[in-house]
Order: C-alpha cells, then sequence, then structure tokens
C-alpha cells in the first residue's frame, strides 16, 4: 500500500517503522524543525530523524494550506495518509486527496480526551483506563468515525512516560491490522462523554500539597517527566518525576519522613526527583544531597 506518513514526535515514531517494514511510504510529513536546547539551535523532530535514517522523503511544511504544498500531496498519489500527531491541521481537500482518505492513530477512547495532551489528561483526571483509537479523520479535532479501538488499563503508579510507551507500541501495531483489514466499517463517535485535552502548560506544574494526596499523586505521573511537577527548596526548584499514595497525615506540605508529604488529605511518597541541572534520580539518591525542610 502506498502511504504518506505524518507525525512529528517521538510517539510517532514506533509507527512509521512498523509502516516502513510492511508498506511503501512515500512520504514523510513532520512538522519544521524547531529552536531547542541551551543553543536554540534548530533540531529536527524524532520522525524526521528516523525518516532520514530510512532514506525517506521528507516534507516539513509550516501548514498545508498552500496551494503548492496540496498540489505535492497530492501528486504523491497515496492510497492513505496514516497521522499520529502530526501536530497540524489537515484542510478538508488534503483530507480526501488519498485514495482511502487518512487515519488517525488517537491514544484515548475517543470521544473522550479529544485533542493535544489525552495521556496527561487520563492520568490527572484519574481514569483507569485509556488506549488507542484508529479513527478516519474528519475536519472536526478528533471527531471522526472509530474503525478500531482497544482499551488498556491505566497501572496506580504510572507516568505519562510509562503510558506513553505502551500507547505508542500499541498504536503500532494496531494500524497494521487496520491496514490489512480495510475495508472496516466505521462506527460514530457518541455525543455522550466529550472531553477535550487541552495542552499541559508550565503555570500547572506547581505542586499544591493543600490539595488531597490523590490530587497530587496524579499532577507528578501526569506532568512526568514534562514540564515535571515541581516544589521550591531553597533557592533551587526540585522536580518530583514519580510518586505514590502514602498512609500518614499532617499539616498540607508537612515532610513525614524521607520523601513521604502530607496533603490536605493523605499523603504521598516521592519515589523519583530531579534536581536543577542533574539528571531524575531515585528519592534515596536525591536525599544524599538534598536536605528537605520541615515543611514544603
Amino acid at each position: 500500500m502506498k502511504i504518506i506518513f505524518m507525525g512529528t514526535p517521538e510517539f510517532s515514531v514506533p509507527a512509521l517503522g512498523a509502516l516502513h517494514a510492511e508498506h511503501d511510504i512515500v512520504a514523510v510529513y513532520c512538522q519544521p524543525p524547531r529552536p531547542a536546547g541551551r543553543g536554540k539551535a534548530d533540531r529536527k523532530s524524532p520522525v524526521q530523524t528516523r525518516a532520514e535514517t530510512l532514506g525517506l522523503p521528507v516534507h516539513t511544511p509550516e501548514n498545508l494550506r498552500a496551494p503548492d504544498v496540496q498540489r505535492s500531496f497530492a501528486a504523491l498519489q497515496a492510497d492513505v495518509a496514516v497521522v499520529v500527531a502530526y501536530g497540524l491541521i489537515l484542510p478538508q481537500i488534503v483530507l480526501d486527496m488519498p485514495r482511502l482518505g487518512c487515519l488517525n492513530i488517537h491514544a484515548s477512547l475517543l470521544p473522550r480526551w479529544r485533542g493535544a495532551a489525552p495521556i496527561h489528561r487520563a492520568i490527572m483526571a484519574g481514569d483507569t483506563e485509556t488506549g488507542i483509537c484508529i479513527m478516519q479523520m474528519a475536519a472536526g479535532l478528533d471527531t471522526g468515525p472509530v474503525l478500531q479501538q482497544r482499551a488498556i488499563p491505566i497501572g496506580p503508579e504510572e507516568t505519562t512516560s510509562d503510558l506513553h510507551d505502551r500507547l505508542s507500541s500499541l498504536g503500532a501495531h494496531m494500524i497494521l491490522q487496520t491496514l490489512a483489514a480495510l475495508p472496516l466499517p466505521a462506527t460514530p463517535q457518541s455525543d455522550c462523554g466529550v472531553t477535550y485535552a487541552a495542552k499541559v502548560t508550565k503555570a500547572e506544574a506547581q505542586i499544591d500539597f493543600s490539595l488531597s494526596a490523590e490530587t497530587v499523586d496524579r499532577q507528578i505521573r501526569a506532568l512526568s517527566p514534562f514540564p515535571g511537577a515541581w516544589v521550591q527548596i531553597g533557592a533551587e526548584r526540585v522536580k518530583f518525576l514519580r510518586s505514590r499514595l502514602a498512609p500518614g497525615t499532617g499539616r498540607p506540605g508537612e515532610v513525614l519522613h524521607a520523601m513521604t508529604i502530607a496533603c490536605g488529605s493523605g499523603a504521598i511518597e516521592v519515589l523519583q526527583a530531579q534536581r536543577e541541572g542533574k539528571r531524575p534520580m531515585p528519592a534515596a539518591e536525591v536525599l544524599k544531597g538534598l536536605k528537605l525542610p520541615p515543611s514544603l
């Protein structure tokens, strides 16, 4: 099958590899290189880097509205486009160009968590399961009918990083199954249970220990590894990257022992943290060089 692959971040890379092994990828579309790192030099996306390694032609338009970009897309005469966290809007004229349309690998159980950050929001909301949907793309935001869906549980200590990797692998497996089974019946999404996964911002990252332990624990796990939920300890910001609920009570922010901290109700135990300029470390290692105050 002649496929146009459209994706940008690390989440998309396993699907690119899986499709490349079994199909003819005629082009890869991803967002242009962006400034990154301390020097703010342009950095290629993970998908562009992987595609070039595989010897695939790469296109990095700023958008898909320009007539010349659309002509180039149409000239590829693809059977289908597979879209995985691409990050750019596909106009209807582009959605209609491939013979079988555009299929999207979406990391939630639609219609729950349409939008930019479904993995983060599922953990933050305390969902006990999530999954992958293979969706026929439509003009709305993740509103298209679903071809295949598979649910997986969210573990009680699972972070966004953990769940990201599991869902990325599952999506790669499912898109191969979907393409092999086409044509498939498309199930319209329900109008009930629609939620939107707004993009995560750094403003959400400061921990407020007056909230319940369940809320703080979900915040830590949902924002790990980026942007990282943080507390101020002395002159530095320390990120808490892994946690679990723990027995104990006290004043909100009170350090009960080691890295077990009281919340508005209940307590959390921090399992992994990261000091400024250092790598993530187990809590016990962090405490060798950092003395916690009595209260955070």
